[in-house]
C-alpha cells in the first residue's frame, strides 16, 4: 500500500506532466493551500467516520460485516509483505508495459471500488428510501465440501437497498474506468479508506505499536532510501491514493497538477485511532479522551508532513511524522491519567459487547471450525438463519 505524501508536479516535468517535456508553471500559493487543505480534510473524514462505524461493526451480528482482527504476528509480518509487494510492482513496471499492467489493475480496482463504495454509502442511502419500499433479503452463499466437512467460503447477506447502492456505485466505477478522473479516484479512495478503518481491527495497543513501528521503518526506507515508492505511486493508475489538483483555480475540474497522499497514511493510523475509540468506550467513563487526543495528533502529524514537504520540495514519508504523534500523544495522556496499564491490557478482540456472540475456543468434537462457529452463533443469537440439520439433506 502506497504510503507517501507527494507533490510530484510542482514546477517540474516529472511523470504525469506535459507530454512535450516543458516545465510546468509554478502553482499559485492559493492553489497549493487549497490542495493541501483538501488532502488533510479527505484524510480526516474516513478516519473519523470509519472509527465510529468500527464500534458498530464490532457490535454487529451480520457475518458479512464482521471485522478482520490483526494480531501481533500479522503486524510483525506486514512490513515485510508490503515491501515485497511494493518491490514486485516496481519491477513489473520496469519490465513490462505500463499500459497493460494498469489496464489489468484498473479492472481489478473497478470491481473492488464499486463494492467498497456501495458498502460506504449504504447507511446514508437507507435514510432516503421510503417506508413502503419493497425491500427483499438475499444471501450469497458458497460452500466447500459436504456433510460434516462443509465449510463456508463466502456468506454475504444483502437486500434490495444494497442492490440500489451497488447500481449507483457502478456509475462512479464506469466514470473512473473511462476517464480516470481525479474525483472518481478520490471517491473510491475514500471508500477504501473508510472500509479499511471500519473492518480492520487491531486486537490491542501493543499490536498497534508493532504495526506502526514496522511501517515507520518501511516508509522511511522506501521513500528516502530509494525511488521505488514514489515511482510506483506515479506509475500506478489505481485509486490507492488521494489526489487534489494545485491548479484547480486556473483550470477547473480538468486540472492535472496533483498533490497526492497514499491511502496507507490514512488507513494505518486510522485503525489505531479506531482502537483507541473502542478503548475509550470500554472504560465506561462517557468520554472519548484517547480518541480525540489521537485524532488531534494525526492532524498535527499530517500538518507537519505537509509543512516539511513544502519547505524541502521533496516527497515525504508521512508515517515518519504520524507514527510518533499518534502513539506518543495518547501514551502521554495515559501517563498523566495513570491508565497506562489499562491501555496496554485492553483486548479489543476479547471484548464482549452486548448481543455480540463470541466463540473464544473450539470444543474438541467432529466438524469444521466454521460449522461449529455457525452453530454457536445460532444458539446465542436466536433462529436468525437456520439450516437443515438432517444429514440426509446435506
Amino acid at each position: 500500500m502506497d504510503s507517501a505524501l507527494s507533490d510530484p508536479h510542482n514546477g517540474s516535468a516529472e511523470a504525469g506532466g506535459p507530454a512535450n517535456g516543458k516545465t510546468r508553471p509554478p502553482s499559485t500559493p492559493e492553489g497549493i493551500a487549497l490542495a493541501y487543505g483538501s488532502l488533510l480534510l479527505m484524510a480526516l473524514l474516513p478516519i473519523f467516520f470509519g472509527a465510529l462505524r468500527s464500534v458498530r461493526c464490532a457490535r454487529g451480528k451480520n457475518a458479512s460485516d464482521m471485522p478482520e482482527t490483526i494480531t501481533s504476528r500479522d503486524a510483525a509480518r506486514f512490513p515485510i509483505v508490503a515491501s515485497c509487494a511494493l518491490l514486485g510492482l516496481y519491477l513489473f513496471f520496469k519490465i513490462f508495459s505500463q499500459e497493460y499492467i494498469n489496464l489489468l489493475l484498473s479492472m481489478y480496482f473497478f470491481v473492488l471500488g464499486i463494492l467498497a463504495l456501495s458498502h460506504t454509502i449504504s447507511p446514508f442511502m437507507n435514510k432516503f428510501f421510503p417506508v413502503n419500499f419493497p425491500n427483499r433479503q438475499y444471501q450469497l452463499l458458497f460452500t466447500q465440501g459436504s456433510g460434516e466437512n462443509k465449510e463456508e467460503i463466502i456468506n454475504y447477506e444483502f437486500d434490495t437497498k444494497d442492490l440500489v447502492c451497488l447500481g449507483l456505485s457502478s456509475i462512479v466505477g464506469v466514470w473512473y474506468l473511462l476517464r480516470k478522473h481525479w474525483i472518481a479516484n478520490n471517491l473510491f479512495g475514500l471508500a477504501f479508506s473508510l472500509n479499511g478503518v471500519e473492518l480492520l481491527h487491531l486486537n490491542n495497543v501493543s499490536t498497534g505499536c508493532i504495526l506502526l513501528g514496522g511501517l515507520f521503518i518501511y516508509d522511511v526506507f522506501w521513500v528516502f532510501g530509494t525511488n521505488v515508492m514514489v515511482t510506483v505511486a506515479k506509475s500506478f493508475e489505481a485509486p490507492i491514493k488521494l489526489v487534489f489538483p494545485q491548479d484547480l483555480l486556473e483550470k477547473g475540474l480538468e486540472a492535472d497538477n496533483f498533490a497526492m497522499l497514499g491511502l496507507g497514511d490514512v488507513v494505518i493510523p486510522g485503525i489505531f485511532i479506531a482502537l483507541l475509540l473502542r478503548f475509550d468506550i470500554s472504560l465506561k467513563k462517557n468520554t472519548h479522551t484517547y480518541f480525540y487526543t489521537s485524532f488531534a495528533a494525526y492532524i498535527f502529524g499530517l500538518g507537519l508532513t505537509i509543512f516539511i514537504m513544502h519547505i524541502f520540495k521533496h516527497a515525504q514519508p508521512a508515517l515518519l511524522y504520524l507514527v510518533p504523534a499518534c502513539i506518543g500523544f495518547p501514551i502521554l495522556v495515559a501517563l498523566a491519567k495513570g491508565e497506562v496499564t489499562e491501555m496496554f491490557s485492553y483486548e479489543s478482540s476479547a471484548e464482549i459487547l452486548p448481543h455480540t456472540p463470541r466463540l473464544t475456543h473450539f470444543p474438541t468434537v467432529s466438524g469444521s471450525p466454521a460449522s461449529l462457529a455457525d452453530s454457536m452463533q445460532q444458539k446465542l443469537a436466536g433462529p436468525r438463519r437456520r439450516r437443515p440439520q438432517n444429514p440426509s439433506a446435506m
